[in-house]
């Protein structure tokens, strides 16, 4: 498919890495995705329709998302819905950009920087 290494896409922009985390657990819509991140976030973080999509359209680029051809939700009637999966690849990705992010938190607790070392 391809030969991408996963730490070459690090770091992950913010908005690619709560696309990643929102597709882990369940395919999704755009709109679905939207409101699971801004769920997961306490409304913190509020992907705009131009973030998510200019994302999702670069993101299938990189191998790390797949376009369904159908929709998962048979209650759907919506044609228009684009729904989309974590790739394998994106997997991986996102476990690399975790491990990174977890080796900077152990940094910091190292140095005092974040309390409870």
């Amino acid at each position: 498919m391809h030969e991408t290494k996963p730490d070459s896409l690090l770091p992950l922009p913010t908005a690619v890495f709560h696309i990643l985390i929102a597709l882990a657990d369940r395919d999704r819509h755009g709109y679905s995705i939207m409101q699971d991140v801004a769920a997961r976030t306490g409304g913190k973080v509020r992907l705009s329709a131009g973030t998510l999509y200019s994302s999702i359209r670069r993101m299938l680029e990189q191998g790390l998302v797949e376009e369904l051809s159908d929709s998962p939700d048979p209650a759907s009637t919506d044609e228009r819905r684009r729904y989309y999966r974590l790739s394998r690849f994106g997997k991986r990705v996102a476990g690399a950009e975790v491990e990174r992010l977890n080796t900077l938190l152990q940094q910091a607790r190292e140095t005092g920087l974040v309390p409870g070392a």
